[in-house]
């Protein structure tokens, strides 16, 4: 049988390459739309699996502080939040700060649902400064950016957005703070993206937030981070 020339085989070796990389590349194969269906709900960085860690053990309240009077205690696995005789702010931050991040979490509302979730904040006593990712009833915002002690209201998701929003039941929630650029998740649905100049200059902790003003308890689950 007659050999193919030498030339011909190195073609066709270069044509195979080219395709596999056109795959390679493909949308299909690297959607960087974030995040995609297949992590609908759970929120993972290609390269940064393995950095995922819990924040929460489901014991005990090691590598936080708890700040103010208020509730916190660990019961049947869960971390529990729960206005005290004092009912004012309280708040459990993490010891230590984290600024580029994707957190995920779970949490269940139970009576006034009225909580938060902080980034990049600093707290001396019960004044956080910083800003606060809103858990709070339906129609009320969760999933938005105010920031504590200074321009209020950065941004809300719009009206009807958090109907996802499953009072007495779990729900999930994902942010993803990376430089200047904040997003949120609520159950898979995407809430806000906010970009900011003072975001991106500050460091800080995660902490979570009881409101004031009495009969709040809001349990939580499944607290994990990938630091980015």
């Amino acid at each position: 049988m007659k050999k193919p020339p030498i030339i011909s085989l190195v073609i066709i070796f270069f044509m195979l390459n080219a395709c596999t990389q056109l795959k390679f590349f493909s949308p299909e194969t690297h959607n960087h739309n974030y995040p995609d269906k297949k992590y609908k709900e759970k929120v993972l960085l290609k390269g940064y699996e393995n950095k995922t860690k819990d924040l929460f053990n489901e014991k005990d309240l090691s590598g936080w502080i708890i700040y103010g009077t208020e509730k916190w205690y660990v019961e049947d696995g869960l971390l529990v939040c729960e206005s005290g005789p004092d009912a004012k702010y309280g708040y459990l931050g993490t010891e230590n700060f984290y600024k580029n991040f994707v957190l995920n979490l779970e949490f269940i509302q139970e009576a006034n649902g009225n909580s938060g979730v902080f980034f990049r904040s600093t707290v001396e006593g019960t004044k956080v400064s910083g800003w606060q990712v809103e858990v709070a009833p339906p129609g009320l915002y969760t999933g938005g950016i105010y920031e504590s002690y200074g321009r209020g209201w950065l941004i809300k998701p719009s009206d009807g957005k958090d109907s996802s929003l499953q009072m007495g039941d779990w729900n999930k929630l994902t942010v993803k703070v990376y430089e200047d650029t904040v997003t949120t998740w609520l159950n898979g649905e995407q809430m806000i993206t906010y970009s900011d100049k003072k975001i991106e200059e500050a460091n800080g902790r995660i902490a979570l937030q009881i409101h004031d003003g009495g009969g709040i308890k809001v349990k939580w689950k499944n607290i994990k981070i990938q630091e980015l």
